[in-house]
């Protein structure tokens, strides 16, 4: 199965910005092996791509991206999402460069790096030093799922998952076998209507024998996120708007953002800025999708009537070029519309 797989991957394996080809001699690079796997953290390669380029152009090397002004790589994150991982990602860069600039090569010494966690450790160890290491993202789980055909549905059957994973990974080319095992789930063995007349493993998959093959893997059904409410606040001045910047700890932490009212994953907001406005006419909703909760944010006009508060005030013609998350980007597109 090794064999076929790695045969299968040398033959069909993505181009990817961030990837060595299999069989090309060149090394890979663990500072682009460990930006890609933190940009694909619960985030698709389609939407990475872009970002990937432009991060590798700005800050070619660990080393630079450790030099960079947090703001600034906040600001070039913006859109991804789940912003602790590009605060992690700052911190972790830092650390490195102390190290001269030298990743580890050992899951266990690259666990001990900010934001690193067993997956990301697992994944750089293999694809950056070849080292065998036992690799289970979404993708994986999927085809272990279907080829051993393990029922017990997620996230409950995530160790014999990986107990099957770490049977089947092999001593010599890790990394590539990771890499073939995400590709083969990415584009052959999918979520939705698995092509298994291409898969190169069809024969030995016992879900397909069985005839469950898209049935798997099975899945707790997920409770209702909670709903919550909060108003931000379009506060215009000279034909600037009036941006703060949000606490370095908590949702959204460090990034640029309209005034709002105190809204969080607990709790609604309290309709109500932190400094006194006078409240205008409503602009509109936006409704978006966090881990934990969705929130239905309303964008009210509003006009400061008291001292002035801290924050920027930014050119509305160039607010594209703010970094403003997307929670808050689609606020201001609601504005200005």
């Amino acid at each position: 199965m090794r064999e076929r797989l790695l045969a299968w991957y040398d033959e069909h394996a993505r181009v990817l910005p961030w990837r060595v080809p299999p069989n090309n001699r060149a090394t890979p690079d663990p500072y682009r092996v460990w930006l890609s796997e933190v940009m694909l953290q619960q985030t698709t390669v389609a939407a990475v791509k872009d970002y990937f380029a432009r991060f590798t152009e700005r800050w070619p090397t660990v080393a630079e991206l450790a030099a960079a002004e947090e703001a600034d790589v906040l600001s070039a994150w913006a859109g991804l999402g789940y912003y602790a991982r590009a605060r992690n990602l700052i911190a972790c860069a830092r650390v490195v460069a102390d190290r001269g600039g030298l990743f580890p090569d050992s899951e266990e010494d690259l666990r001990e790096l900010p934001g690193v966690g067993a997956y990301t450790s697992a994944a750089i160890a293999a694809i950056a030093f070849d080292r065998r290491a036992v690799v289970v993202d979404a993708n994986v789980e999927r085809v272990i799922s279907r080829l051993f055909a393990i029922t017990e549905p997620l996230p409950t059957s995530r160790p014999a998952i990986r107990e099957a994973a770490d049977r089947v990974t092999p001593e010599r080319r890790a990394g590539d076998f990771a890499q073939a095992m995400m590709d083969l789930g990415a584009t052959i063995c999918t979520s939705r209507e698995p092509r298994c007349l291409l898969c190169p493993l069809s024969d030995v998959c016992e879900a397909r024998a069985m005839g469950i093959a898209g049935d798997l893997p099975r899945k707790i059904a997920k409770k209702a996120r909670p709903a919550r409410t909060g108003t931000a606040f379009w506060i215009e001045r000279d034909s600037h708007v009036l941006l703060v910047q949000r606490p370095g700890k908590g949702m959204l932490g460090g990034m640029r953002a309209l005034p709002d009212d105190g809204w969080n994953a607990r709790a609604d907001g309290n309709g109500k800025a932190e400094f006194a406005v006078r409240q205008g006419d409503p602009l509109g909703a936006v409704t978006h999708g966090f881990t934990h909760f969705t929130l239905t944010l309303s964008v009210l006009r509003a006009e400061l009537a008291g001292s002035e508060p801290e924050g920027e005030w930014w050119p509305i013609s160039q607010i594209g070029e703010a970094g403003l998350p997307t929670l808050f980007a689609r606020a201001a597109q609601t504005a200005l519309a």
